[in-house]
């Protein structure tokens, strides 16, 4: 069994838990004996260097003698290039993986492995509120559990989600509440930056490294050094990238675009993705050995159709924060017509309707179409469609949420109109019928005939 969570947070899921893969490291022989270290990092560094993890101070162990590095098989133990070399249960090594029990010699010092699990019970938190999220529901409460328990940790988290459900609210609150929030918070948005760019924003280039490259820049892994990195849209990270991030997983260790020389990073990687990496394992598209990397603890942020019991509680948050002096009434009609809606854009589309309602002195709920109707979309006095769009979001996160808000609706209309006869409804729409499946799949659309 993988060092994965054994259990993801979902709604009405009772006592979850995670458990975190951690090892022991107890000195048998040597200046230091009797001395245990426990480690729950992906890189243990022994030597006589005072920044060794585990510090042997014996004359025959030199300044940076061996690593333990964490990978989806187990633990590899590797030497540095000491002068007296690196033994596993008496062989002298290079690398080699470890088995529990294993007896490490580092000159004329030992040390035993001992790897374990720390299984940790994630309860409901009894708050209803965590850093900039909000929520009531049972699916909420768990994650904020979730946080409250790992975010001192060091652990690798993977936010899963459909687009605007408040995963970067969830990677920020994680950074707020971990031991790094005096540390840099520095966000990547790896389906937001070109292709030929990516490799530069994430690890920084030399001067000349490329035509354009005028002077050295740090990319994001250095920037974040002593605090957070989150690589939001992991999914859209390029196959020929993926191997240097796991690099950087397993061995906190970069290099520069156009650069010779390694550097160290002390940093945490939280990563979200609205794609179902799984299946793009599957497909070839994601290597699997990052994703194990990446998958050590995973969070699911549910979609607001999910957890209808939060709209009122968030609307009134949005008006607080949008309009501190409008008030916050809304009538019980208009709290039902909110809680009625399917909300394909999720939170952020309801903060988008709030703020347009606030904008236009409207009542929100007119600015919604009834769940299975068709897409309305309000025409001001110039008859141009009033658009709500969000500071802050790119061009592409907007198209996005502007696209699924029309596809579903579309879907939903064509649909009622074939009366649920597949077939029927990809005629009149001109579409092919398979991916007409695949759309309606996608948003778990139901067609009863002609599939």
């Amino acid at each position: 069994m993988s060092h994965l969570a054994r259990t993801r947070v979902q709604p009405d899921k009772e006592t979850p838990a995670v458990s975190l893969r951690r090892c022991k490291l107890v000195v048998l022989k040597g200046p230091e004996r009797g001395r245990e270290q426990v480690v729950s990092s992906d890189v243990i560094r022994v030597g006589k260097a005072p920044d060794s993890d585990l510090v042997i101070t014996d004359e025959t162990v030199s300044r940076a003698h061996f690593e333990i590095v964490r990978d989806a098989k187990g633990y590899l133990v590797r030497d540095l290039g000491s002068t007296n070399g690196t033994y596993l249960d008496g062989a002298e090594i290079r690398e080699a993986y470890i088995r529990a029990g294993s007896i490490i010699g580092a000159g004329a010092a030992e040390m035993k492995f001992s790897p374990y699990e720390e299984r940790i019970e994630i309860l409901p938190s009894e708050s209803s509120e965590l850093g900039g999220m909000v929520g009531s529901s049972s699916a909420m409460r768990s994650i904020f559990g979730l946080i409250e328990r790992i975010a001192k940790t060091d652990a690798t988290v993977l936010i899963e989600g459909e687009t605007g459900t408040g995963k970067d609210l969830i990677a920020r609150t994680l950074h707020e509440y971990s031991r790094r929030s005096e540390g840099p918070f520095v966000v990547v948005d790896c389906g937001a930056v070109a292709g030929a760019l990516i490799e530069s924003e994430l690890f920084g280039h030399e001067r000349g490294a490329f035509t354009g490259a005028s002077a050295a820049r740090q990319g994001a892994f250095e920037l974040a050094d002593g605090g957070t990195v989150f690589l939001d849209e992991i999914g859209e990270l390029a196959l020929d990238l993926q191997p240097r991030l796991l690099r950087v997983l397993e061995q906190r260790e970069i290099r520069r675009v156009g650069g010779s020389k390694p550097m160290k990073v002390d940093l945490r990687v939280v990563a979200a993705t609205r794609k179902d990496l799984r299946s793009e394992v599957e497909k070839g598209k994601f290597r699997e050995d990052l994703y194990f990397r990446l998958h050590v603890v995973p969070i699911t942020s549910p979609p607001l159709r999910e957890r209808r019991g939060d709209i009122p509680e968030l609307a009134r948050r949005f008006v607080r924060e949008l309009a501190p002096d409008a008030g916050e009434a809304f009538s019980e009609e208009t709290l039902a017509a909110l809680a009625s809606h399917d909300w394909p854009g999720n939170v952020r589309e309801l903060r988008n309707v709030i703020e347009r309602a606030l904008a236009l002195g409207s009542d929100p709920a007119r600015l919604v179409a009834p769940s299975g109707g068709a897409l309305r979309v309000d025409a001001g006095a110039d008859d141009k469609a009033q658009l709500s769009f969000t500071p802050g979001l790119s061009y592409r996160e907007h198209k996005e949420q502007w696209n699924e808000v029309f596809e579903r609706a579309f879907l939903t209309w064509l649909l009622e109109r074939a009366e649920g006869n597949v077939s029927k409804a990809a005629r009149e729409a001109d579409m092919d019928r398979k991916y007409l499946h695949k759309l309606l799949q996608k948003y778990e659309i139901g067609g009863d005939r002609g599939g």
